[in-house]
């Protein structure tokens, strides 16, 4: 069983930044791909970026590409999320995902072959 916290969260003003840290209670973290997603009100949770086993592969969705990113530190099963020039349509849960199954050099996109989710947390960016 894997447990994911994630913390980081908060209200900032638009244009600034904010860095999201998701923790994993796993012996081997560095076998799960990782990726970040998010739910805003009334809206379907949506990719916004992901990281292969060792960390030599990102993807991201277009919406945050070039403001937003990704690591991870296999050593201290941490990942990251650092998020610049914050809008305010970036208002929404992120929540840190893990996937048992992903193959060396992938990263995975698709929500439902994510196996284990974190609780969330609240990042609002007001104008």
């Amino acid at each position: 069983q894997v447990q994911l916290v994630e913390s980081g969260g908060g209200l900032v003003q638009a244009g600034g930044s904010l860095r999201l840290s998701c923790v994993a209670s796993v012996r081997t973290f560095s076998r799960y791909a990782m990726g970040w997603f998010r739910q805003a009100p009334g809206k379907e949770r949506e990719f916004v970026a992901g990281i292969s086993l060792s960390g030599g592969g990102t993807l991201y969705a277009d919406s945050v590409k070039g403001r937003f990113t990704i690591s991870r530190d296999n050593a201290k099963n941490l990942m990251y999320l650092q998020m610049s020039s914050l809008k305010v349509e970036d208002t929404a849960v992120y929540y840190c995902a893990a996937d048992g199954d992903a193959r060396p050099r992938i990263v995975v996109v698709r929500l439902d072959e994510y196996d284990y989710w974190g609780q969330g947390t609240q990042v609002s960016v007001s104008s």
